[in-house]
């Protein structure tokens, strides 16, 4: 595609996807086996100054017998009581340290029955909720920036009662929750750890048992082992792999040694690692949304044998991990009516899928705070192959006038148009060749594409002109 008709198609999206926004309420989502059962949003909360997005990280926590949801915004945290979906209502809004269009992130953990959130903008605090007293209230017991002012991520080593803290000027630390009200330091990893300039900046960390995947953005991962915190080891190490990028995010499988990576960078897959052996870590598959060479996946986590995958743009994606070492998909749900465009972040932001209902909670910057319902794709009733290093679908050209054409990979393969509305359009068989049977008889306007044969789900949008 030219540059001046990228440029033509990428404004004309940002027109159309702001209409379809606004008409939200009769605009069908683009899902494979998960449907949404409630969205919330709040029209009055300020975008921020740099991608528009108004929510970031998504929670969860439930107890006697209710469910909530944890989303961050702009101003602050907002707990959505969705124990009975289609009834959800926000039950308590705590007002972050920072607020307003400069703050793009936060992120939150739960032990116990408190909440722990971190900012990574402006004059900030680390929060502590006491979530006992939901619905009603949940009062907060820790705000203050005694510790550290700003970070990207936290995580909660539930088993050592270790809460560890990245993404700021310490690069990484951790701290003893013996009083979850009153964290108290054991490890600067910047200053009290020799070997960790090698490490350098953390952008997230997983941690079991103390062991710690620690994710450094370009330089890969290296697993650390903080069993000791008089002395903490590097045992393990990857700095590269197929398909690197910006090494984003990660998440241990529950009973088998593998672990999932995400690059957050355009057109870069998921890595499946096994992780049997530290001193030789290998990456035994690759697989994507392969929605659009712009796809990024952002946050991912394991559930059971199931991972979940937050991919800005794209939606929520649940992949079959019955095979480890070789995901397949199982269904999807997008969250978003941004368009891909290079050099851009928007759309879902993160998933959690642990429940008791089984309901998938998934954050979108710009949609807000989704309840999911992925028993099919857990059930495996339709599910597909995942795409392991296969081509994204794209259509040429891009608007469509009265041909359009797909690879001839996709040659033989079932199609299906529908309009903004969802309501199905044309539908028919892509021929050897690649080339779409009466696309020019759509009318003007915006369209979703899928592509399906036994093996290959994948989806594409375009302008009919």
């Amino acid at each position: 595609m030219m540059i001046g008709q990228l440029r033509v198609t990428v404004r004309m999206f940002l027109l159309i996807a702001a209409f379809a926004l606004v008409n939200s309420v009769v605009l069908a989502q683009d899902s494979l086996n998960v449907r949404a059962l409630f969205n919330w949003q709040d029209a009055s909360l300020p975008a921020s100054s740099t991608w528009s997005n108004t929510y970031n990280e998504v929670w969860g926590y439930a107890a006697d017998g209710r469910e909530y949801g944890v989303i961050g915004s702009t101003n602050g945290t907002h707990i959505i009581d969705v124990t009975d979906p289609t009834n959800s209502y926000e039950a308590v809004f705590i007002e972050g340290a920072a607020t307003g269009s400069q703050v793009i992130h936060r992120h939150f953990d739960n032990y116990g029955h408190y909440l722990y959130m971190v900012c990574d903008e402006g004059p900030s605090t680390l929060q502590i909720a006491d979530l006992s007293f939901l619905p009603d209230s949940a009062p907060l017991v820790y705000d203050s920036n005694v510790l550290f002012t700003r970070a990207h991520n936290c995580f909660i080593d539930q088993a050592t009662a270790h809460l560890y803290v990245v993404g700021n000027s310490n690069w990484a630390a951790v701290y003893s929750l013996e009083d979850p009200t009153d964290p108290t330091l054991l490890v600067n990893c910047r200053y009290d750890l020799a070997f960790w300039n090698s490490i350098g900046y953390l952008h997230d960390i997983y941690v079991r048992n103390d062991t710690a995947y620690c994710n450094a953005e370009t330089r890969g991962l290296f697993v650390v082992d903080f069993t000791d915190m008089e002395n903490p080891t590097m045992i393990g190490s990857l700095p590269v792999y197929p398909h690197q990028g910006y090494n984003h995010s990660g998440y241990l499988m529950e009973n088998q040694p593998y672990y999932a990576m995400a690059d957050e960078t355009h057109g870069k897959s998921i890595k499946i690692l096994d992780v049997s052996d530290m001193q030789n870590l290998q990456v035994t598959d690759t697989v994507t949304s392969g929605v659009n060479p712009f796809s990024i996946p952002h946050n991912l986590i394991y559930r059971d044998n199931f991972l979940f995958v937050s991919y800005y743009y794209d939606g929520m994606y649940v992949f079959n991990c019955t095979d480890p070492a070789h995901p397949t998909l199982a269904g999807f749900y997008d969250t978003s009516t941004e368009p891909h465009a290079d050099n851009d972040y928007r759309g879902c932001w993160g998933v959690y899928p642990f429940l008791p209902s089984g309901h998938i909670l998934a954050s979108d910057m710009q949609t807000g705070l989704w309840v999911l319902d992925g028993t099919d794709a857990i059930s495996g009733t339709t599910g597909t192959d995942a795409v392991s290093e296969r081509e994204p679908v794209l259509i040429r050209p891009n608007p469509v006038t009265d041909r359009a054409e797909v690879s001839s990979a996709f040659g033989g393969s079932g199609f299906s148009v529908m309009d903004m509305f969802g309501k199905e359009r044309l539908a028919g068989t892509i021929t050897t060749n690649g080339s779409i049977p009466q696309i020019e008889s759509l009318n003007p306007g915006l369209y979703l594409m899928r592509i399906q044969d036994h093996a290959y789900f994948g989806s594409v949008r375009f302008i009919k002109h």
